[in-house]
């Protein structure tokens, strides 16, 4: 090296120039990514794109597509990214047979509604029509129906209170196979027993039972039937022990379930 002569680090180690250009070439790239893309997402939020384009209802029996999409409040091209969306669940949750709603965001403009309904437990009969009644114990007073539908018991004499609340209570413990094979629940208050109903099952029995223990003694109902002999009808009451009494009969014989039901 010759005396008084500077050379600087750049010129004795060349590859540390050219680190330090990749470098700000890096940060450079990274910048620009980061500005085109804000400008892309200002653009989304302003352009048609973020607005609410398409509804799916999922789940929705009670309720058609657009009752679902009018009662949400959601307005037509409003921003998608505006949505609350426990706030539409919320409104949803109002409607009587509505029983849970969740709402998601479907990029890039679709909201997705699923809707979970209570189910219908029982029919109430009044006059000439037929009223749903749901598993929460609601009456739905604005669904009343001409013809009754076949899967579900129905209930008559009922109205809303303690009796019913109890029928639903009780239905709601019992299999599914039990309860379908029940036609008809008739509420029949007596002055020995105020929660006395009668039942008239499918398979062509009769049964008098109380709803202080019509749970408990109905699940089984199958076990019952099998001791019995077949194609003759009576009627089984199950108020106070199990008989079972033929129509042409004169006297009830038991029916032995005792001990079953105090399992």
């Amino acid at each position: 090296m010759e005396k008084g002569k500077i050379v600087s680090i750049e010129d004795r180690i060349p590859k540390l120039k050219q680190q330090r250009r990749k470098k700000a070439n890096r940060r450079l790239i990274t910048l620009l990514i980061l500005f085109f893309s804000l400008i892309a997402v200002i653009i989304y939020f302003q352009s048609p794109l973020s607005r609410v384009k398409m509804i799916t209802v999922t789940g929705n029996e009670s309720y058609s597509q657009p009752e679902i999409v009018a009662h949400s409040g959601i307005a037509p091209k409003s921003n998608i990214w505006k949505l609350n969306e426990n706030k539409v669940a919320k409104k949803l949750k109002q409607l009587p047979e509505i029983k849970t709603a969740r709402i998601k965001v479907k990029f890039p403009n679709t909201i997705v509604i699923h809707i979970e309904e209570h189910g219908r437990i029982a029919y109430v009969s009044k006059g000439t029509n037929f009223y749903p009644v749901l598993e929460s114990g609601a009456v739905l007073e604005k669904r009343q129906m001409a013809e009754l539908p076949v899967n579900a018991p129905l209930l008559v004499g009922f109205n809303e209170g303690e009796p019913l609340d109890e029928m639903i209570a009780a239905l709601k413990t019992i299999p599914d196979e039990v309860v379908n094979s029940i036609s008809e629940i008739q509420y029949k208050p007596s002055k020995t027993d105020a929660y006395r109903i009668t039942l008239f099952m499918n398979d062509g029995y009769e049964v008098n039972a109380s709803l202080r223990s019509f749970a408990e003694k109905m699940v089984h109902y199958p076990s019952i039937v099998t001791q019995l002999e077949p194609g003759k009808q009576g009627v089984i009451d199950l108020e106070v022990g199990s008989y079972f009494k033929a129509y042409e009969a004169e006297e009830a014989e038991k029916v032995e379930i005792e001990k079953e039901t105090e399992q």
